[in-house]
C-alpha cells in the first residue's frame, strides 16, 4: 500500500501584510538613496547579501524585526518613520521655575537652615494671603 504524505501549503499571506512590507521596503529604500547609501554598502553594514536586502527593499522577503533597530540607526530614520507610523507627538515640555525663580532657589538653599526655615515661612505667608484674595 503507498501512503501518501500531504505537501505542506505554503504559507496565507495575510494581504495587509504584504502591502506592509512593500511599503517598509520602499521607505528603506528612499532613505537609504536620501543619504547616498548604496544597496551594497548598506548590506555590508547590516551583515547581509546585497540580494537579500533588494528583497527587503522590493518587498519580496519580510524583513526580521530585529533588523530594524540597526536600519534605524544606519539610515538615521526614525523607527516610526521606517513603520511609516506617524512621529511620536513629543509631549510638551512643563514649565519650570522662571530662571529668575530658579536662581533664587540655589540662593536660598545655600543659606543655613535658619534662614532657610525663616524665607520658607516669608514665601508660606504670601501664598497664603495671595489664596485669601
Amino acid at each position: 500500500m503507498l501512503m501518501l504524505t500531504p505537501t505542506p501549503s505554503p504559507p496565507v499571506v495575510n494581504v495587509k501584510d504584504e502591502s506592509f512590507f512593500k511599503e517598509l521596503g520602499l521607505r528603506i529604500a528612499q532613505a537609504r538613496k536620501e543619504h547616498n547609501i548604496t544597496q551594497v554598502q548598506l548590506a555590508a553594514t547590516l551583515g547581509i547579501a546585497q540580494q537579500t536586502l533588494a528583497h527587503y527593499e522590493g518587498g519580496r522577503l519580510r524583513l526580521p524585526a530585529s533588523l530594524l533597530p540597526a536600519l534605524s540607526h544606519e539610515l538615521q530614520t526614525p523607527l516610526e518613520e521606517l513603520l511609516g507610523q506617524p512621529a511620536s507627538a513629543k509631549a510638551p515640555a512643563k514649565r519650570g521655575p522662571a530662571p529668575k525663580l530658579l536662581q533664587h532657589m540655589e540662593r536660598i538653599s545655600a543659606l543655613p537652615r535658619q534662614q532657610q526655615k525663616f524665607v520658607l515661612q516669608v514665601i508660606e505667608s504670601v501664598l497664603a494671603q495671595a489664596g485669601a484674595q
